[in-house]
């Protein structure tokens, strides 16, 4: 930590306690030069420790006896949101520094409460919610020195720059403004140029990452019996997975298949509502359901701790996806597993991802509630 110049002591005890050995490779670039003060447009996959990339820098640098906003941190989703503040909490423990989380669809008369009782810190929002209270003139921004846009190529769209431009405007004018991402589109980094002065450009690839070993597996059979392999994967003893689909609909006659034969399972798409999200979320991540199936849009940004299995129900489009997918297993050095539920012609899709990507992929089969060879 120290070599990261992270010196604040709650932070070096947060870190032990995290059980983290080394900072990842984003961290060891990024962290220097945001305590510099330097505007950053970072890239860096799905699972690489982004959020504390940025946040332990800022954590070190806001004044707790200061009781203004210090910090804005903007993300696209309710859920991302709400993520990022729970890290903040953790994180920021025995500090003094305080939170607040604003998001659209919440009790705004609420929000406006909360930052008139806790006078927080550190800001994290959705742009829309944001903007609202600014203009307002319930949140103050005048002492912010550092804007977060997380998931840039999310937030830096059409539908939300207005907003964005006038919240970052409302700062101070030697501002910091950090944009991390996953995928960093040419579009995404000339936009965010717009809002920086001599942005310092960082791109992290998986390669770099020191993440643990994970095996990748395919599974053949007909479609109309992946329900039933889907179903035995979720049987497999201390499973806690991540199953990807492209078609909701698809995704919830298989999810009602599982629930009617008794595994417990959470759904994620953009056409549930909030609290439905929400509620899958929290029962997954709590161990109520071992199993989350999840479109690649639905499940953009969360980070969830632990996943020993990602499942592709259908075959991964590219190998960006299939990257994005499976690197949400075997972080910070744990081991994890990846299987495919292949169609006998998605099989040829797969092999040709794995040529591409440099993958072992080995074909199994389901018997006796155990993963065995094929052959």
């Amino acid at each position: 930590m120290e070599s990261l110049h992270i010196t604040k002591p709650f932070l070096q005890k947060a870190w032990e306690k995290s059980s983290f050995e080394q900072p990842t490779a984003i961290q060891t670039e990024a962290i220097p030069v945001i305590l510099q003060g330097e505007d950053v447009i970072a890239e860096s996959p799905t699972g690489t420790g982004k959020t504390l990339a940025y946040l332990l820098p800022i954590l070190e640098k806001i004044d707790p006896a200061k009781k203004d906003p210090q910090t804005l941190i903007m993300a696209s989703s309710r859920e991302l949101v709400m993520q990022i503040f729970e890290e903040v909490q953790k994180w920021a423990e025995g500090s003094g520094i305080t939170g607040a989380s604003l998001i659209g669809g919440a009790n705004v008369k609420r929000q406006i409460e909360k930052l008139k009782k806790k006078s927080p810190q550190v800001i994290l929002g959705t742009p829309g919610r944001v903007e609202e209270l600014i203009k307002m003139k319930k949140l103050k921004m005048h002492e912010v020195k550092t804007i977060v846009l997380d998931e840039g190529d999310q937030l830096l769209v059409p539908e939300h720059l207005k907003t964005i431009e006038s919240i970052i405007k409302s700062t101070l004018a030697d501002r910091q403004v950090l944009l991390f991402s996953a995928t960093l589109p040419e579009k995404t980094e000339e936009v965010g140029r717009g809002f920086m002065d001599d942005p310092q450009l960082i791109k992290v690839n998986r390669a770099t990452q020191k993440n643990g070993k994970v095996d990748h597996y395919y599974i053949v059979t007909e479609r109309r019996e992946k329900a039933k392999a889907l179903e035995k994967i979720g049987r497999l003893k201390d499973m806690k997975g991540l199953a990807f689909g492209k078609d909701i609909g698809d995704l919830s006659v298989m999810a009602d298949k599982l629930d009617y034969n008794r595994i417990p399972v959470g759904l994620l798409h953009s056409e549930l509502k909030k609290n439905e999200r929400q509620y899958a979320l929290q029962q997954f991540r709590d161990g109520r359901t071992n199993l989350l199936l999840a479109t690649d849009v639905a499940a953009r940004g969360l980070d969830i701790t632990g996943l020993t299995h990602v499942i592709q129900v259908d075959v991964a489009e590219d190998e960006k996806q299939y990257l994005h997918r499976s690197g949400r297993t075997g972080r910070a050095g744990a081991s994890g597993t990846v299987i495919s539920i292949v169609t006998p012609g998605e099989e040829r899709t797969l092999k040709s991802l794995a040529r591409k990507l440099d993958l072992q992929l080995k074909e199994k089969t389901l018997y006796a509630g155990e993963l065995v060879d094929a052959k």
